[in-house]
Formats: C-alpha cells, structure tokens, sequence
C-alpha cells in the first residue's frame, strides 16, 4: 500500500513538472497543417478569451503561438487543427532563430479580436460570398451591414469591412442583358430603388455612391477595408464618376452622359488609374481594369499567380497578407478577376501576380489611418462560379492556400497597434 502511494506520488510529479514545462501551445501552417483554415478560427478565439497571441511571420508557414491552457488544447482538438505543445525553453529557441538578422521572419503579437462587418443586402442572392463561407468555416463571428447601417454611421463599430460581388456604380452588376427578366433581379432592383428614395436619392448611383464616400471615410478613420470580385473595381469606378451618370436608361431611367470618360477624376481613387469605361449596357463588364479571359490566354490548367515575399521585419504589413504554406497560388475567375498592373496607381502594393498575363491578383494599400486590399476573382476553390451554383464546401479545402489570403486579412487588424516601419 505504501509503495502504491509512492507510486501515484512520483508519477503526480512527473505529471506536474510535464504542465510546469508545457509553457506554449505552437500552431504549424506549413504543410503539416491538417486544417489551416480552422487555425485562424481557433487564434481569434483565443484573442476573444482576452489572451494575446503571436503570429510568427515566416517561419513554419506563419504559425502561431499562444500561452498553454487547457482550454486552449482541447479547442484544437474540438476543431481539428494540428498543434504542438512545447516549453518555455522551445519558445525562446524559435524567437530566437525569427530574431536572427539572417532570417527573413519576425514575430507580430495580436491584441485584440476584431469587430468584422460584410457588406451584404439581407435579401438573399443567387451568388455565395467566399469571405462569409469562410468565416463560417473558421467559427469567426461576423455583422451583415448593408445601405442602411452604412448610412446611419455604423461602420465605425467595427474593425474590418468585406465587400464581394457588389456593384457600386448602381448598375445591379450588369446582369440586364442575361438575368434582366429573372425574378430575383427584378426584386433586387426594386429593392435596391425603394432603399435609395429612403435615403433621400432619386437614384440607385447616388446612393452607392454616398455608401462608397462612407466607407472611404471608414477608412480614413483607421479602417480595414477587405474587397473581392467586381466590388474592388467598381468601387474606385464610383468614386472617379462622383457627379457623372454613367448608367444607361434599364438602371436609372435614362441615359448615360456619352462624355463621362473625359470627365472621370481619378485622384480619389484608391487603386486605379487612367482606365476606360464600358459604357455598353449589355456588356459584361465595367471598364478596362479587368483582364478578361480572352486578353489573359489562360486557362484553368495553368493558371497560377505568384505571391512575393516581403522583409518581414521591415514590411510587416504585406508580410502579414501573405503568410502562406504555397507561394504558387490557383487561380479563379469572377466578374472582375485580375487588374491589368498599367492602371495601378505607382504606391500601391502588389502581393501577388500573373506574370504571363501582366496582371496583379492581390493588391494592397492605405488610406488615411486605414489600408485596404483588393483580391481579384469570387472563390479561390471554384475556378469559374456560375450565378446559382452551389456554394464551395470547405470541408474539402481545409488547407486551401486562397482562402488563406482572405483570413490573413481578417486577423491583420488584431495587430494594429504595431506600426509598420520606415
């Protein structure tokens, strides 16, 4: 019995000095990660229970590293993302090899977890929105804003801001041609009208437009805005057409000024520059920005674009963007699926290009206290998605590398506080 008890005390102590040692919990986004989406969900959730986390830029494919707890590990095993707990000691080592001046990687620390908003009518649409999937993927929680909490101030509750497939300049995605007579574009429009008159507007432009000024002033103010497919495109469209009508009679009930081209003011735009307007109503497209199909010459079996890589230590911001375990990226199409690089502004930055094509893919920038990024195509797991399609099942794509670029962008506010260096 005595030696019984000796037993039980040894291994207690065993036991202990075993947790004493368990000093960090290491998550690994190189290859070795079964379920990288999963680990983004699972660091927002411990920067939520008030617990700082590290994101370890560069090294292991951006892993990520935050105090041992219990609850931490059995998290993880809840939602089946790889991780090692290692000690103290093990701790110092990896921060030691990051702060080496040889090694191209630094350690960014995450505070808080930030308040994400996407832009999205609350009617629902024949189209899925790639960052809502995959925020629901992840079990990171989100608001649906739309035209009415935009235009009564709301934006500035929130941290981060999507917008996907949407139209700023009021022409409901120039889908009239194809989709003019289907119910759910006739709903939309009415929609979309009544909601303009709301606000004061005779038109559906001038409301898109007032909801554009806003979020610019979102950003201004410190804001993370995040935009996708055509709303990346149209929304500096907008912004360069302030005054002009650039919408022909099916959108707004008459016709377009046939001299809006010379008279488009491309100083406030964000991302663009010198690009030309498709004023054609039935065409599927908006200006020039978008590498269509037939000037790209690519087709699904070779296209790739390229992330670069940045000075983690000196360009922290881009660093962050694109912290991936693939530097070879697929690509995917969408209403706007890449930017032709000779109608991007000289300071923005390029993360990530197809070379053959002449095009940037991933593109990022500031404005005011904020910055803003623009990922050319619609769901980085479905090459060319259909109106009324299924929506992609991430189930199937848990180490996707392209949805690993939208959720870089959703835990970058979380390290806000460290500027970036000059």
């Amino acid at each position: 019995m005595i030696a019984m008890k000796k037993i039980l005390i040894l291994f207690s102590i065993i036991f202990f000095t075993l947790q004493s040692k368990a000093a960090y919990i290491l998550v690994p986004m190189d290859e070795t990660q079964v379920n990288h989406l999963k680990a983004y969900g699972v660091t927002y959730w411990v920067l939520q229970q008030e617990v700082e986390a590290e994101w370890l830029l560069n090294y292991r494919g951006g892993s990520f590293m935050f105090k041992y707890l219990q609850d931490f590990e059995n998290e993880l095993i809840i939602r089946g993302v790889g991780y090692e707990v290692i000690s103290d000691a093990q701790a110092v080592e990896i921060k030691n090899i990051i702060a080496s001046p040889e090694a191209n990687m630094d350690v960014m620390k995450l505070e808080v977890a930030p308040k994400i908003a996407v832009y999205s009518p609350k009617s629902k649409q024949p189209w899925d929105d790639a960052v809502t999937l995959v925020l629901t993927y992840a079990e990171i929680p989100y608001e649906v804003v739309f035209d009415d909490e935009v235009m009564l101030g709301k934006l500035p509750e929130h941290d981060w801001l999507h917008l996907h497939h949407e139209d700023f300049t009021g022409q409901y995605g120039k889908f009239y041609a194809t989709y003019g007579r289907q119910q759910w574009y006739i709903e939309q429009q009415r929609e979309f009208e009544k909601s303009a008159q709301k606000h004061g507007f005779t038109k559906v432009s001038q409301l898109k437009l007032a909801v554009v000024k806003n979020i610019r002033d979102f950003c201004a103010g410190g804001g993370f805005l995040f935009a996708m497919c055509s709303a990346s495109d149209t929304y500096d469209i907008a912004l360069s057409a302030e005054g002009l009508d650039i919408c022909d009679f099916m959108y707004d009930g008459d016709p377009p000024d046939r001299e809006a081209q010379s008279k488009l003011d491309y100083s406030g735009t964000f991302a663009f520059k010198d690009f030309k307007l498709k004023l054609n109503p039935y065409e599927y497209e908006y200006s020039n920005i978008d590498n269509q199909s037939h000037e790209r010459g690519l087709t699904e079996g070779n296209d790739f674009f390229k992330l670069f890589q940045f000075s983690a230590k000196w360009d922290p911001i881009p660093t962050m963007l694109s912290q991936n375990h693939e530097l070879q990226i697929k690509g995917f199409m969408g209403q706007t699926t890449a930017f032709k690089k000779n109608l991007i502004k000289s300071d923005v930055v390029i993360m990530g290009e197809t070379k053959q094509a002449n095009e940037a893919r991933y593109i990022h920038g500031t404005f005011g206290k904020g910055t803003w990024t623009f990922f050319g195509g619609h769901d980085p797991e479905d090459y060319r998605h259909f109106v009324g399609e299924e929506p992609t099942d991430l189930n199937l794509h848990p180490n996707s590398p392209g949805y690993r670029l939208i959720l870089n962008n959703v835990l970058f506010p979380a390290a806000k506080k460290k500027k970036q260096k000059t």
